[in-house]
């Protein structure tokens, strides 16, 4: 295939760009830099600038742009880098795949879309949440109209928490753990819809090649775990024990309104379209994931 991927340098993109080639996939990224090569095209968003011609002939556009959900504070200018970090990168890829009759579209997404769902088990027909990350999540999907009604099989990739070896929430959590630092994040019953790097690669993968995926898809792991759960598969895999509990009230002080609906909050959410697909998982459990992650 010949893929043409934008947000290729975050966790998620560089391992994608680096798994799509080893299969000897034609790889194009768009970056917002100068280019360094011939496989790099500059594009700007913002601006609506986009050099069309990198479309043509393209088998597929995937579309991972966004900045960092809790890389800072919540404040009204980051919620809105948020919002339009996804949405109008979206709004530009979406058009571009229309007028070039690009046939695939997997366009980034979350499982924030269900809101905070509780011990409910949620799939892809699971309506969406009222909070402001569930609201981001809606209109980002909603913003791949435009390829959906030229013809383009779009899919919503709503990703949980990604368990990768080389950073993102695991990079952050290792050393504390490591330290014997880690505990339970409020009352722990909140669940941590996970799923390996490993895995949402070969999910993407998948979505790409596979006709009878479209629509939502949910990339996470086949078992979610509550965080309580979570916090007894780190210290295990660490061998270290996390014995620590950092209340509700605290981590709403120390990081505002994201620990409420990001940390406090949760979906048990399960990859039914995958699963109906005939996707197998490399790591089932989060013990798995961990393991391979961690080494």
């Amino acid at each position: 295939m010949r893929v043409v991927i934008a947000g290729s340098s975050g966790l998620i993109g560089t391992a994608l760009v680096s798994s799509l080639r080893s299969d000897n996939h034609d790889v194009v990224r768009l970056v917002r830099r100068s280019t360094a090569g011939p496989d790099e095209s500059r594009w700007d968003p913002d601006q609506d600038r986009l050099d069309l011609s990198v479309l043509q002939g393209a088998d597929a556009v995937v579309n991972l742009c966004g900045v960092g959900i809790g890389d800072k504070r919540w404040s009204g200018s980051y919620k809105q880098a948020i919002r339009d970090s996804r949405i109008v990168a979206t709004d530009v890829l979406a058009e571009a795949v229309a007028s070039q009759k690009v046939p695939v579209l997997a366009n980034a997404s979350a499982v924030g879309y269900y809101g905070d769902t509780g011990d409910k088990i949620v799939d892809e027909d699971s309506p969406a949440g009222t909070d402001f990350l569930a609201t981001t999540c809606r209109d980002w999907e909603i913003a791949t109209e435009p390829a959906r009604k030229a013809g383009a099989r779009v899919v919503n990739l709503r990703s949980g928490v990604v368990i990768s070896p080389h950073g993102g929430m695991l990079g952050r959590l290792r050393r504390l753990y490591s330290f014997g630092l880690g505990g339970r994040l409020g009352n722990g019953r909140q669940y941590f819809p996970w799923i390996s790097l490993e895995d949402e690669c070969d999910a993407i993968k998948f979505a790409l090649t596979n006709s009878e995926i479209s629509g939502p898809v949910n990339l996470t792991g086949p078992a979610p775990v509550t965080n309580a759960q979570f916090n007894d598969a780190m210290s295990r895999a660490v061998h270290r024990p996390a014995p620590w509990i950092v209340p509700g009230f605290a981590l709403e002080a120390l990081i505002g309104e994201f620990a409420k609906s990001g940390i406090l909050g949760g979906q048990r959410a399960i990859p039914a379209a995958l699963e109906k697909a005939g996707f197998s998982f490399r790591h089932n459990t989060i013990g798995e994931a961990l393991a391979a992650a961690l080494g």
